[in-house]
Protein backbone atom coordinates (compact mmCIF):
# COMPACT_ATOMS: atom_id res chain seq x y z
CA UNK A 1 0.00 0.00 0.00
CA UNK A 2 1.07 3.94 -0.60
CA UNK A 3 0.29 6.97 0.74
CA UNK A 4 -3.43 8.12 -0.19
CA UNK A 5 -2.19 11.54 0.12
CA UNK A 6 0.05 10.63 -2.36
CA UNK A 7 -2.52 9.23 -4.67
CA UNK A 8 -3.99 12.35 -6.49
CA UNK A 9 -4.49 13.48 -9.47
CA UNK A 10 -6.66 16.35 -10.96
CA UNK A 11 -9.35 14.43 -13.47
CA UNK A 12 -8.35 10.95 -12.57
CA UNK A 13 -11.21 9.75 -10.33
CA UNK A 14 -13.54 7.50 -12.50
CA UNK A 15 -16.15 4.52 -10.77
CA UNK A 16 -17.51 4.68 -7.09
CA UNK A 17 -18.47 1.37 -5.48
CA UNK A 18 -20.24 1.41 -1.60
CA UNK A 19 -20.57 -1.83 0.80
CA UNK A 20 -20.88 -1.65 4.16
CA UNK A 21 -19.54 1.51 6.11
CA UNK A 22 -16.75 1.65 3.14
CA UNK A 23 -16.56 3.60 0.17
CA UNK A 24 -14.14 2.73 -2.92
CA UNK A 25 -13.08 5.39 -5.57
CA UNK A 26 -10.98 3.95 -8.76
CA UNK A 27 -8.06 6.59 -9.56
CA UNK A 28 -7.30 5.81 -12.91
CA UNK A 29 -4.37 8.57 -13.06
CA UNK A 30 -5.64 11.42 -15.27
CA UNK A 31 -3.27 12.11 -18.30
CA UNK A 32 -0.29 11.21 -16.24
CA UNK A 33 -0.68 7.37 -15.70
CA UNK A 34 0.04 7.62 -12.11
CA UNK A 35 -1.54 7.34 -8.88
CA UNK A 36 -3.73 4.70 -10.43
CA UNK A 37 -5.59 2.76 -8.22
CA UNK A 38 -8.60 2.19 -5.67
CA UNK A 39 -8.88 4.50 -2.61
CA UNK A 40 -11.04 3.14 0.20
CA UNK A 41 -12.95 5.34 2.11
CA UNK A 42 -14.58 4.49 5.85
CA UNK A 43 -17.75 6.62 5.72
CA UNK A 44 -19.61 5.13 8.90
CA UNK A 45 -19.31 8.84 9.11
CA UNK A 46 -21.31 10.45 6.37
CA UNK A 47 -20.69 13.58 7.08
CA UNK A 48 -16.66 12.68 7.53
CA UNK A 49 -15.58 10.53 5.23
CA UNK A 50 -11.94 9.52 6.03
CA UNK A 51 -9.79 7.27 3.64
CA UNK A 52 -8.09 4.76 5.11
CA UNK A 53 -6.32 2.65 2.46
CA UNK A 54 -5.30 2.97 -1.18
CA UNK A 55 -4.84 0.15 -3.06
CA UNK A 56 -2.28 0.97 -6.03
CA UNK A 57 -2.49 -0.44 -9.54
CA UNK A 58 0.44 -2.11 -11.05
CA UNK A 59 2.52 0.13 -13.18
CA UNK A 60 0.96 1.02 -16.89
CA UNK A 61 -2.62 -0.06 -15.85
CA UNK A 62 -5.80 1.52 -14.63
CA UNK A 63 -9.47 1.03 -13.32
CA UNK A 64 -11.91 2.89 -14.47
CA UNK A 65 -15.33 1.61 -14.79
CA UNK A 66 -18.03 -1.15 -13.28
CA UNK A 67 -16.00 -2.12 -10.15
CA UNK A 68 -17.93 -3.51 -7.25
CA UNK A 69 -17.68 -5.26 -3.63
CA UNK A 70 -20.26 -8.53 -2.69
CA UNK A 71 -19.60 -10.97 -0.22
CA UNK A 72 -18.96 -14.42 -0.93
CA UNK A 73 -19.29 -17.73 1.20
CA UNK A 74 -18.13 -20.93 -0.80
CA UNK A 75 -15.96 -23.62 0.28
CA UNK A 76 -13.16 -21.97 -0.56
CA UNK A 77 -13.65 -19.17 0.81
CA UNK A 78 -16.04 -16.72 2.97
CA UNK A 79 -15.40 -12.83 2.97
CA UNK A 80 -15.80 -9.58 0.79
CA UNK A 81 -14.11 -9.38 -2.40
CA UNK A 82 -13.87 -6.34 -4.29
CA UNK A 83 -13.50 -6.70 -8.20
CA UNK A 84 -11.83 -4.22 -10.70
CA UNK A 85 -10.50 -4.31 -13.87
CA UNK A 86 -7.48 -3.39 -15.70
CA UNK A 87 -6.99 -1.14 -18.61
CA UNK A 88 -3.35 -0.24 -19.99
CA UNK A 89 -2.05 3.14 -20.28
CA UNK A 90 1.49 2.31 -20.78
CA UNK A 91 2.04 -0.49 -23.00
CA UNK A 92 5.53 -1.62 -21.67
CA UNK A 93 4.37 -2.33 -18.36
CA UNK A 94 1.07 -2.69 -18.12
CA UNK A 95 -1.98 -5.73 -18.51
CA UNK A 96 -5.38 -6.73 -18.72
CA UNK A 97 -7.24 -8.91 -16.88
CA UNK A 98 -9.36 -8.64 -13.79
CA UNK A 99 -8.29 -7.67 -10.07
CA UNK A 100 -9.53 -9.74 -6.97
CA UNK A 101 -8.88 -8.44 -3.19
CA UNK A 102 -9.98 -9.49 0.03
CA UNK A 103 -11.56 -6.62 1.80
CA UNK A 104 -13.19 -8.31 4.63
CA UNK A 105 -11.01 -5.97 6.38
CA UNK A 106 -11.43 -2.82 4.38
CA UNK A 107 -8.01 -1.02 5.76
CA UNK A 108 -5.79 -3.80 4.74
CA UNK A 109 -6.67 -5.15 1.38
CA UNK A 110 -5.26 -8.43 0.46
CA UNK A 111 -4.56 -9.42 -3.34
CA UNK A 112 -5.81 -12.64 -4.02
CA UNK A 113 -5.65 -12.63 -7.68
CA UNK A 114 -4.23 -9.89 -9.99
CA UNK A 115 -4.54 -9.88 -14.38
CA UNK A 116 -6.76 -12.52 -14.23
CA UNK A 117 -8.75 -12.86 -17.92
CA UNK A 118 -8.86 -13.89 -20.96
CA UNK A 119 -6.44 -14.20 -23.88
CA UNK A 120 -7.14 -13.36 -27.74
CA UNK A 121 -4.75 -16.44 -28.43
CA UNK A 122 -6.18 -20.05 -26.73
CA UNK A 123 -7.20 -18.05 -23.24
CA UNK A 124 -4.18 -19.22 -21.58
CA UNK A 125 -5.19 -16.89 -18.40
CA UNK A 126 -1.44 -16.26 -18.13
CA UNK A 127 -0.75 -12.74 -16.08
CA UNK A 128 -0.01 -10.13 -18.55
CA UNK A 129 -1.14 -11.80 -21.32
CA UNK A 130 -4.86 -11.02 -20.28
CA UNK A 131 -6.37 -8.90 -22.69
CA UNK A 132 -8.09 -5.47 -21.03
CA UNK A 133 -11.14 -5.50 -19.02
CA UNK A 134 -13.84 -2.52 -19.14
CA UNK A 135 -15.67 -3.47 -16.72
CA UNK A 136 -16.77 -6.66 -14.07
CA UNK A 137 -19.34 -7.64 -11.68
CA UNK A 138 -18.74 -10.55 -9.53
CA UNK A 139 -22.28 -12.52 -7.63
CA UNK A 140 -22.41 -14.95 -5.02
CA UNK A 141 -24.70 -17.95 -6.43
CA UNK A 142 -24.49 -20.39 -3.19
CA UNK A 143 -21.97 -23.01 -3.19
CA UNK A 144 -20.12 -21.29 -6.39
CA UNK A 145 -19.42 -17.43 -6.88
CA UNK A 146 -18.62 -15.90 -10.29
CA UNK A 147 -17.75 -13.14 -12.42
CA UNK A 148 -18.27 -11.72 -15.88
CA UNK A 149 -15.96 -9.71 -17.91
CA UNK A 150 -15.97 -6.94 -20.46
CA UNK A 151 -13.56 -7.89 -22.99
CA UNK A 152 -11.97 -4.91 -24.87
CA UNK A 153 -10.29 -6.78 -26.83
CA UNK A 154 -12.82 -9.18 -27.90
CA UNK A 155 -15.72 -6.95 -27.58
CA UNK A 156 -18.94 -8.93 -28.55
CA UNK A 157 -17.61 -11.49 -25.48
CA UNK A 158 -19.80 -12.32 -22.35
CA UNK A 159 -16.45 -13.84 -20.30
CA UNK A 160 -17.82 -15.76 -17.22
CA UNK A 161 -15.51 -16.22 -14.68
CA UNK A 162 -15.73 -18.69 -11.57
CA UNK A 163 -14.50 -17.41 -8.45
CA UNK A 164 -15.89 -19.87 -6.21
CA UNK A 165 -12.04 -19.87 -4.84
CA UNK A 166 -10.81 -16.51 -5.75
CA UNK A 167 -6.83 -16.87 -5.76
CA UNK A 168 -7.79 -19.92 -8.64
CA UNK A 169 -10.39 -17.87 -11.07
CA UNK A 170 -10.88 -20.09 -13.62
CA UNK A 171 -12.74 -18.49 -17.25
CA UNK A 172 -15.36 -21.48 -17.60
CA UNK A 173 -17.42 -19.32 -20.59
CA UNK A 174 -17.04 -17.28 -23.61
CA UNK A 175 -20.47 -15.99 -25.11
CA UNK A 176 -21.40 -13.57 -28.15
CA UNK A 177 -24.48 -12.48 -27.60
CA UNK A 178 -25.07 -11.45 -31.49
CA UNK A 179 -24.03 -14.46 -32.82
CA UNK A 180 -25.96 -16.57 -29.93
CA UNK A 181 -29.17 -14.31 -29.91
CA UNK A 182 -29.67 -12.71 -33.11
CA UNK A 183 -32.95 -11.14 -32.13
CA UNK A 184 -31.79 -8.54 -30.40
CA UNK A 185 -29.50 -6.72 -33.12
CA UNK A 186 -31.13 -4.06 -34.86
CA UNK A 187 -29.47 -3.48 -38.67
CA UNK A 188 -32.27 -1.97 -40.03
CA UNK A 189 -31.96 0.97 -38.21
CA UNK A 190 -28.08 1.55 -38.94
CA UNK A 191 -27.07 0.31 -35.53
CA UNK A 192 -24.06 -1.83 -36.06
CA UNK A 193 -21.85 -0.66 -33.21
CA UNK A 194 -22.60 -4.20 -31.32
CA UNK A 195 -20.66 -5.18 -28.03
CA UNK A 196 -20.83 -5.75 -24.09
CA UNK A 197 -20.04 -2.71 -22.32
CA UNK A 198 -21.61 -3.44 -18.80
CA UNK A 199 -23.41 -5.64 -16.80
CA UNK A 200 -25.31 -6.56 -13.58
CA UNK A 201 -26.74 -10.11 -12.11
CA UNK A 202 -29.52 -10.09 -9.81
CA UNK A 203 -31.30 -12.90 -7.70
CA UNK A 204 -34.89 -12.69 -8.76
CA UNK A 205 -37.29 -15.58 -7.99
CA UNK A 206 -34.66 -17.84 -7.10
CA UNK A 207 -32.75 -17.49 -10.65
CA UNK A 208 -29.89 -15.27 -11.56
CA UNK A 209 -30.62 -13.08 -14.30
CA UNK A 210 -27.74 -10.66 -16.15
CA UNK A 211 -29.25 -7.57 -17.30
CA UNK A 212 -26.04 -6.74 -20.41
CA UNK A 213 -25.79 -3.78 -21.59
CA UNK A 214 -24.70 -4.11 -25.22
CA UNK A 215 -24.63 -1.05 -27.09
CA UNK A 216 -26.17 -0.95 -30.10
CA UNK A 217 -27.65 -4.39 -29.47
CA UNK A 218 -29.90 -2.65 -26.51
CA UNK A 219 -29.82 -3.94 -23.10
CA UNK A 220 -30.47 -7.95 -23.14
CA UNK A 221 -31.84 -10.30 -19.99
CA UNK A 222 -30.09 -13.64 -19.68
CA UNK A 223 -30.60 -16.03 -17.02
CA UNK A 224 -27.12 -17.49 -15.90
CA UNK A 225 -28.81 -19.64 -13.12
CA UNK A 226 -26.30 -21.92 -14.52
CA UNK A 227 -23.48 -19.98 -16.86
CA UNK A 228 -22.59 -22.75 -18.91
CA UNK A 229 -26.10 -22.64 -20.93
CA UNK A 230 -27.68 -19.01 -20.46
CA UNK A 231 -30.90 -18.51 -21.82
CA UNK A 232 -32.18 -15.87 -23.46
CA UNK A 233 -35.05 -13.85 -21.81
CA UNK A 234 -35.88 -10.74 -23.72
CA UNK A 235 -34.15 -7.59 -24.59
CA UNK A 236 -35.12 -3.87 -26.26
CA UNK A 237 -35.40 -2.07 -29.26
CA UNK A 238 -34.52 1.08 -30.11
CA UNK A 239 -37.39 3.34 -31.51
CA UNK A 240 -37.18 4.93 -34.98
CA UNK A 241 -37.17 8.08 -35.09
CA UNK A 242 -36.00 8.62 -31.64
CA UNK A 243 -38.57 9.52 -29.06
CA UNK A 244 -36.78 11.84 -26.27
CA UNK A 245 -35.47 13.59 -29.29
CA UNK A 246 -39.13 14.06 -31.12
CA UNK A 247 -40.48 15.39 -27.30
CA UNK A 248 -37.82 18.45 -28.56
CA UNK A 249 -39.43 18.24 -32.17
CA UNK A 250 -36.29 16.44 -33.29
CA UNK A 251 -36.62 14.29 -35.90
CA UNK A 252 -33.75 11.82 -35.48
CA UNK A 253 -32.68 7.89 -35.94
CA UNK A 254 -31.83 6.65 -32.96
CA UNK A 255 -28.19 6.17 -31.60
CA UNK A 256 -28.22 3.09 -29.50
CA UNK A 257 -25.53 3.85 -26.87
CA UNK A 258 -26.88 1.19 -24.72
CA UNK A 259 -24.26 1.83 -21.66
CA UNK A 260 -25.64 0.68 -18.11
CA UNK A 261 -28.88 -0.55 -16.73
CA UNK A 262 -30.19 -1.20 -13.45
CA UNK A 263 -33.34 -3.26 -12.33
CA UNK A 264 -35.74 -1.13 -9.70
CA UNK A 265 -36.38 -2.47 -6.25
CA UNK A 266 -39.46 -4.18 -7.44
CA UNK A 267 -37.91 -5.82 -10.46
CA UNK A 268 -40.61 -3.89 -11.90
CA UNK A 269 -38.68 -1.86 -14.54
CA UNK A 270 -35.47 -2.09 -16.07
CA UNK A 271 -33.79 1.65 -16.09
CA UNK A 272 -31.48 1.98 -19.10
CA UNK A 273 -28.79 4.87 -19.65
CA UNK A 274 -27.65 5.32 -22.80
CA UNK A 275 -23.85 7.42 -22.75
CA UNK A 276 -23.32 9.61 -26.02
CA UNK A 277 -21.34 12.29 -26.21
CA UNK A 278 -21.41 13.80 -29.16
CA UNK A 279 -24.86 16.20 -29.60
CA UNK A 280 -24.08 16.48 -33.53
CA UNK A 281 -24.86 13.55 -35.00
CA UNK A 282 -22.57 12.72 -38.61
CA UNK A 283 -23.44 12.36 -42.04
CA UNK A 284 -19.71 11.02 -43.87
CA UNK A 285 -19.27 9.77 -47.35
CA UNK A 286 -16.95 8.81 -50.17
CA UNK A 287 -18.27 11.46 -52.79
CA UNK A 288 -16.17 9.37 -55.64
CA UNK A 289 -17.28 5.82 -54.83
CA UNK A 290 -20.86 6.98 -53.76
CA UNK A 291 -20.40 5.18 -50.58
CA UNK A 292 -21.27 5.62 -46.27
CA UNK A 293 -18.54 6.09 -44.04
CA UNK A 294 -19.19 4.80 -40.90
CA UNK A 295 -17.67 7.46 -38.32
CA UNK A 296 -18.77 9.79 -35.50
CA UNK A 297 -17.20 12.87 -34.77
CA UNK A 298 -14.41 13.12 -31.79
CA UNK A 299 -15.11 14.25 -28.52
CA UNK A 300 -13.06 17.16 -28.02
CA UNK A 301 -12.37 18.68 -30.89
CA UNK A 302 -14.00 21.53 -32.96
CA UNK A 303 -17.03 19.75 -33.84
CA UNK A 304 -19.05 20.21 -36.83
CA UNK A 305 -22.32 22.23 -36.24
CA UNK A 306 -25.47 21.61 -37.25
CA UNK A 307 -25.19 23.04 -41.32
CA UNK A 308 -21.77 22.68 -41.47
CA UNK A 309 -20.39 20.93 -44.13
CA UNK A 310 -16.38 19.86 -45.16
CA UNK A 311 -15.26 18.57 -48.40
CA UNK A 312 -11.49 17.92 -49.18
CA UNK A 313 -9.42 15.58 -51.17
CA UNK A 314 -8.18 12.87 -48.56
CA UNK A 315 -4.58 12.23 -48.17
CA UNK A 316 -2.96 9.34 -46.70
CA UNK A 317 -0.72 10.80 -43.55
CA UNK A 318 0.43 7.03 -41.68
CA UNK A 319 -0.16 6.35 -38.71
CA UNK A 320 0.92 9.76 -36.82
CA UNK A 321 2.70 8.50 -34.31
CA UNK A 322 5.87 9.46 -32.45
CA UNK A 323 8.53 7.45 -34.52
CA UNK A 324 6.94 7.01 -37.99
CA UNK A 325 7.16 9.28 -41.36
CA UNK A 326 6.11 12.86 -40.81
CA UNK A 327 2.63 14.01 -41.62
CA UNK A 328 3.13 15.71 -44.83
CA UNK A 329 1.77 19.14 -45.18
CA UNK A 330 -1.44 19.48 -46.74
CA UNK A 331 -2.77 22.37 -49.03
CA UNK A 332 -5.21 24.00 -47.10
CA UNK A 333 -8.06 22.39 -48.37
CA UNK A 334 -7.65 18.70 -47.89
CA UNK A 335 -8.40 15.90 -45.09
CA UNK A 336 -6.04 14.11 -43.36
CA UNK A 337 -6.66 10.45 -43.35
CA UNK A 338 -4.63 8.67 -40.45
CA UNK A 339 -4.63 4.55 -39.22
CA UNK A 340 -5.67 3.70 -35.79
CA UNK A 341 -2.61 2.08 -33.63
CA UNK A 342 0.07 2.43 -31.37
CA UNK A 343 -0.35 5.85 -30.27
CA UNK A 344 -3.11 7.57 -29.13
CA UNK A 345 -5.87 9.91 -30.87
CA UNK A 346 -4.94 13.18 -29.91
CA UNK A 347 -0.94 12.45 -30.26
CA UNK A 348 -2.27 12.03 -34.04
CA UNK A 349 -4.06 15.12 -34.06
CA UNK A 350 -1.28 16.76 -32.80
CA UNK A 351 0.77 15.66 -35.16
CA UNK A 352 -1.64 16.16 -38.19
CA UNK A 353 -2.13 20.20 -36.59
CA UNK A 354 1.64 20.26 -36.30
CA UNK A 355 1.94 19.70 -40.45
CA UNK A 356 -0.92 21.93 -41.13
CA UNK A 357 -2.75 22.51 -44.54
CA UNK A 358 -5.96 19.71 -43.34
CA UNK A 359 -9.56 21.17 -42.96
CA UNK A 360 -10.34 17.98 -40.89
CA UNK A 361 -9.35 14.07 -40.04
CA UNK A 362 -10.16 10.65 -40.19
CA UNK A 363 -9.22 7.88 -38.67
CA UNK A 364 -9.71 4.41 -39.80
CA UNK A 365 -9.37 1.14 -37.72
CA UNK A 366 -6.09 -0.97 -37.44
CA UNK A 367 -5.30 -4.61 -37.15
CA UNK A 368 -6.77 -7.21 -34.40
CA UNK A 369 -9.14 -8.59 -32.73
CA UNK A 370 -10.64 -5.46 -31.75
CA UNK A 371 -10.24 -3.47 -34.57
CA UNK A 372 -10.30 -3.97 -38.25
CA UNK A 373 -14.12 -3.97 -39.58
CA UNK A 374 -15.37 -2.43 -36.23
CA UNK A 375 -16.37 0.75 -35.63
CA UNK A 376 -15.82 2.69 -32.67
CA UNK A 377 -16.23 6.46 -31.02
CA UNK A 378 -13.27 8.36 -30.00
CA UNK A 379 -11.80 10.48 -27.00
CA UNK A 380 -9.79 12.41 -28.08
CA UNK A 381 -8.60 16.52 -28.12
CA UNK A 382 -7.38 18.91 -30.67
CA UNK A 383 -8.55 21.91 -32.65
CA UNK A 384 -9.44 20.62 -35.53
CA UNK A 385 -12.26 18.59 -36.69
CA UNK A 386 -11.62 15.38 -36.31
CA UNK A 387 -14.02 12.10 -37.24
CA UNK A 388 -13.75 8.07 -36.93
CA UNK A 389 -13.11 5.10 -36.08
CA UNK A 390 -13.98 4.09 -39.54
CA UNK A 391 -14.13 0.27 -40.46
CA UNK A 392 -10.75 -0.68 -41.47
CA UNK A 393 -11.43 -1.54 -45.25
CA UNK A 394 -13.75 1.80 -45.64
CA UNK A 395 -10.04 3.17 -45.13
CA UNK A 396 -8.98 1.22 -47.85
CA UNK A 397 -11.63 2.31 -50.37
CA UNK A 398 -10.77 6.13 -50.21
CA UNK A 399 -7.28 4.83 -51.84
CA UNK A 400 -8.71 2.12 -53.82
CA UNK A 401 -6.83 -0.44 -52.01
CA UNK A 402 -9.82 -2.52 -50.48
CA UNK A 403 -9.19 -5.37 -52.70
CA UNK A 404 -5.65 -5.83 -50.67
CA UNK A 405 -8.42 -6.14 -47.42
CA UNK A 406 -8.35 -9.59 -45.81
CA UNK A 407 -10.60 -9.68 -42.95
CA UNK A 408 -8.95 -12.78 -41.31
CA UNK A 409 -5.45 -11.52 -41.74
CA UNK A 410 -6.46 -8.20 -40.29
CA UNK A 411 -8.57 -10.11 -37.41
CA UNK A 412 -5.49 -12.13 -36.59
CA UNK A 413 -3.27 -8.82 -36.41
CA UNK A 414 -1.88 -7.22 -33.02
CA UNK A 415 -2.37 -3.61 -34.32
CA UNK A 416 0.86 -2.56 -35.47
CA UNK A 417 0.68 -3.70 -38.92
CA UNK A 418 0.64 -0.95 -41.25
CA UNK A 419 -1.98 -0.43 -44.05
CA UNK A 420 -0.48 -0.88 -47.97
CA UNK A 421 -0.78 2.92 -48.80
CA UNK A 422 2.27 4.81 -48.70
CA UNK A 423 1.67 8.15 -46.76
CA UNK A 424 0.95 11.02 -49.13
CA UNK A 425 -1.43 9.16 -51.16
CA UNK A 426 -3.39 11.91 -52.27
CA UNK A 427 -7.64 9.24 -52.51
CA UNK A 428 -11.07 10.65 -53.00
CA UNK A 429 -13.00 13.13 -51.70
CA UNK A 430 -14.54 13.24 -48.44
CA UNK A 431 -17.43 15.00 -47.53
CA UNK A 432 -18.58 15.17 -43.39
CA UNK A 433 -21.57 16.92 -42.62
CA UNK A 434 -23.73 17.17 -39.15
CA UNK A 435 -27.31 17.74 -37.54
CA UNK A 436 -28.34 18.63 -33.86
CA UNK A 437 -29.22 15.23 -31.96
CA UNK A 438 -28.60 15.68 -28.43
CA UNK A 439 -26.73 13.80 -25.65
CA UNK A 440 -27.46 10.45 -24.24
CA UNK A 441 -29.98 9.77 -22.05
CA UNK A 442 -32.52 7.70 -19.98
CA UNK A 443 -34.96 4.67 -21.15
CA UNK A 444 -37.47 2.84 -18.66
CA UNK A 445 -38.42 -0.37 -19.95
CA UNK A 446 -41.35 -2.98 -19.06
CA UNK A 447 -38.63 -5.79 -17.48
CA UNK A 448 -40.83 -8.76 -18.41
CA UNK A 449 -40.70 -7.95 -21.89
CA UNK A 450 -38.42 -4.89 -22.18
CA UNK A 451 -40.73 -2.79 -24.72
CA UNK A 452 -40.30 0.71 -23.76
CA UNK A 453 -42.39 3.00 -21.62
CA UNK A 454 -40.63 6.06 -21.48
CA UNK A 455 -37.63 7.96 -21.78
CA UNK A 456 -36.07 11.39 -20.16
CA UNK A 457 -33.07 13.75 -20.66
CA UNK A 458 -32.77 16.80 -18.90
CA UNK A 459 -33.82 19.75 -20.80
CA UNK A 460 -30.23 20.95 -22.21
CA UNK A 461 -29.43 17.98 -23.86
CA UNK A 462 -31.89 18.81 -26.44
CA UNK A 463 -31.24 22.28 -26.25
CA UNK A 464 -28.51 23.44 -29.71
CA UNK A 465 -27.42 26.15 -27.31
CA UNK A 466 -25.76 23.84 -24.72
CA UNK A 467 -23.82 21.59 -27.58
CA UNK A 468 -20.89 23.01 -26.36
CA UNK A 469 -18.92 24.85 -23.14
CA UNK A 470 -21.59 23.53 -20.74
CA UNK A 471 -19.59 19.84 -20.14
CA UNK A 472 -20.84 16.94 -20.96
CA UNK A 473 -24.55 16.80 -21.08
CA UNK A 474 -24.73 12.85 -20.97
CA UNK A 475 -26.47 10.36 -18.98
CA UNK A 476 -23.39 8.15 -17.44
CA UNK A 477 -25.15 6.05 -14.87
CA UNK A 478 -28.05 4.94 -12.69
CA UNK A 479 -28.50 3.15 -9.34
CA UNK A 480 -31.69 2.77 -8.17
CA UNK A 481 -32.99 2.93 -4.95
CA UNK A 482 -32.39 0.36 -2.21
CA UNK A 483 -35.90 1.29 -0.05
CA UNK A 484 -38.16 2.59 -2.58
CA UNK A 485 -39.10 1.02 -5.66
CA UNK A 486 -40.26 4.35 -7.31
CA UNK A 487 -36.98 6.21 -6.74
CA UNK A 488 -33.38 5.83 -9.09
CA UNK A 489 -30.73 8.77 -9.08
CA UNK A 490 -28.93 9.32 -12.29
CA UNK A 491 -24.65 10.15 -12.38
CA UNK A 492 -25.21 12.56 -15.29
CA UNK A 493 -21.68 14.14 -16.05
CA UNK A 494 -22.37 18.47 -15.66
CA UNK A 495 -25.85 17.64 -15.51
CA UNK A 496 -24.94 16.66 -11.69
CA UNK A 497 -27.36 14.38 -10.05
CA UNK A 498 -30.70 13.57 -10.84
CA UNK A 499 -33.55 11.93 -8.82
CA UNK A 500 -36.35 10.89 -10.61
CA UNK A 501 -39.75 8.69 -10.11
CA UNK A 502 -41.13 5.78 -11.87
CA UNK A 503 -44.32 5.18 -9.56
CA UNK A 504 -46.50 6.11 -12.71
CA UNK A 505 -44.91 4.34 -15.42
CA UNK A 506 -43.18 7.41 -16.80
CA UNK A 507 -39.59 9.39 -15.44
CA UNK A 508 -40.54 12.78 -13.46
CA UNK A 509 -37.71 14.60 -12.21
CA UNK A 510 -37.87 14.73 -8.83
CA UNK A 511 -34.97 16.19 -7.30
CA UNK A 512 -31.29 17.54 -8.05
CA UNK A 513 -28.14 18.38 -7.00
CA UNK A 514 -25.07 20.84 -8.70
CA UNK A 515 -22.52 21.89 -6.85
CA UNK A 516 -21.05 25.49 -6.81
CA UNK A 517 -18.59 25.92 -9.56
CA UNK A 518 -20.00 22.75 -11.12
CA UNK A 519 -19.60 18.90 -11.47
CA UNK A 520 -18.65 15.85 -13.05
CA UNK A 521 -20.07 12.96 -11.73
CA UNK A 522 -19.24 9.43 -12.87
CA UNK A 523 -20.33 6.77 -10.72
CA UNK A 524 -23.42 6.33 -8.54
CA UNK A 525 -24.57 4.10 -6.11
CA UNK A 526 -27.13 4.07 -3.39
CA UNK A 527 -26.15 2.56 0.28
CA UNK A 528 -28.82 2.53 3.22
CA UNK A 529 -27.08 3.12 7.02
CA UNK A 530 -29.45 3.36 10.05
CA UNK A 531 -32.69 3.12 7.85
CA UNK A 532 -31.42 6.76 6.02
CA UNK A 533 -30.74 5.64 2.08
CA UNK A 534 -27.87 8.17 0.95
CA UNK A 535 -26.28 8.63 -2.60
CA UNK A 536 -22.63 8.03 -3.00
CA UNK A 537 -21.54 9.60 -6.29
CA UNK A 538 -18.09 9.81 -8.08
CA UNK A 539 -16.62 13.80 -8.90
CA UNK A 540 -14.02 12.89 -11.84
CA UNK A 541 -12.09 15.82 -10.49
CA UNK A 542 -12.84 16.43 -6.69
CA UNK A 543 -13.71 13.00 -5.42
CA UNK A 544 -16.22 11.60 -3.12
CA UNK A 545 -20.10 12.93 -2.50
CA UNK A 546 -22.25 11.72 -0.37
CA UNK A 547 -26.21 13.04 -0.54
CA UNK A 548 -29.28 12.25 1.04
CA UNK A 549 -32.28 13.03 -1.07
CA UNK A 550 -34.99 15.08 0.89
CA UNK A 551 -38.31 14.93 -0.74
Amino acid sequence: MSNPEESVEPGGIADVAVYGDYAYLAAWGGETCKANGIHVVDISDVTNPREVAFVPSKEGSYPGEGMQVTHISTPSFTGDVLVTNNEICKDTAGFGGMNIYDVTNPARPKPLAVGFGDTSAGGNNQKKTANEIHSVFAWDAGNKAYAVMVDNEEAADVDIVDITNPKKPVLIAEYDLATQFPQILQPEQGLDEVFLHDMIVKEINGRFIMLASYWDAGYVQLDVTDPLHPIYLSDSDFTNPDPEAAESGLTVPPEGNGHQGEFTLDNRYVIGADEDFGPYALTARNVDDGTDIEASQGSGTTPLEEGDTITGESVFVGRACPGDPAVPAGDGTQIAVVERGVCDFTVKVAAVEAAGGYSAILVFNRTASDGCNGSLGMTVEGGIPTFGVAPREQGFAIFDVENQYDDAACLAGDGTQLAPIPVGTTGDTLAFSSYFDGWGYVHLFDSTSMSELDTYAIPEAHDPAFATGFGDLSVHEVATSKLDPNLAYLSYYAGGLRVIDVSSGEIEEVGAFIDQGGNNFWGVETFVQDGVEYVALSDRDYGLYILKYAP
